[in-house]
């Protein structure tokens, strides 16, 4: 298995160059100013650890598959706190190339059922596989275990300040119903 380390954050495996019998295995590590480019295009805090491993295979006769793991340690910003929170992700990842997807009619077009099917590339950038990966994976609301969110009041000076559980609209009308069902009963 060939081993590599991106140096511009890009591994292109050109189809027309691939062997049909036999799949392709990649192996993607990267050092910590990489791992730093790919946060900042993520837009989260860091990557302590990534690696990306997998093969590219043909499927049928015109159809390539590629399948991997990737593995990584992200640092992100806390929502409650905005301390940093880190999260181990392990994916399993697949794409499928077709060379001839079906013709879509009209103005209105429905998701496939199976997000991992694309149009066959001449070149397959396993590099936006891993980054398109690794963003799904992220969590959305990173929180700390300990991270409370607490109640804040405002109100300008003078008046009294309404609480959330005065602001709920529907708070009362447990209460309100208990109160006129003891009225018809009586």
């Amino acid at each position: 298995m060939e081993r590599l380390v991106p140096e511009r954050l890009s591994h292109l495996l050109r189809v027309a160059d691939l062997p049909t019998k036999k799949p392709t295995a990649f192996l993607l590590e990267f050092d910590a100013k990489q791992r730093a480019g790919i946060a900042d295009e993520l837009g989260i805090s860091g990557i302590k650890k990534l690696r990306f491993s997998g093969q590219v295979q043909a499927v049928g006769g015109r159809d390539w598959e590629l399948s991997g793991e990737l593995g990584a340690t992200v640092v992100q910003p806390c929502v409650v706190t905005l301390d940093p929170v880190t999260t181990r992700l392990d994916e399993n990842v697949r794409r499928l190339y077709v060379a001839e997807l079906p013709e879509l009619e009209g103005t209105e077009i429905e998701m496939p059922e199976d997000d991992s099917v694309d149009e066959l590339p001449s070149e397959i950038e396993v590099m936006d596989v891993l980054i398109e990966a690794l963003s799904l994976a992220l969590p959305q609301f990173p929180r700390k275990e300990d991270a409370e969110l607490g109640e804040a009041i405002f109100a300008e000076p003078g008046v009294s300040a309404i609480t959330d559980d005065e602001a709920k609209p529907f708070a009362g009308l447990g209460a309100l119903k208990d109160a006129l069902e003891k009225k018809t009963d009586t």
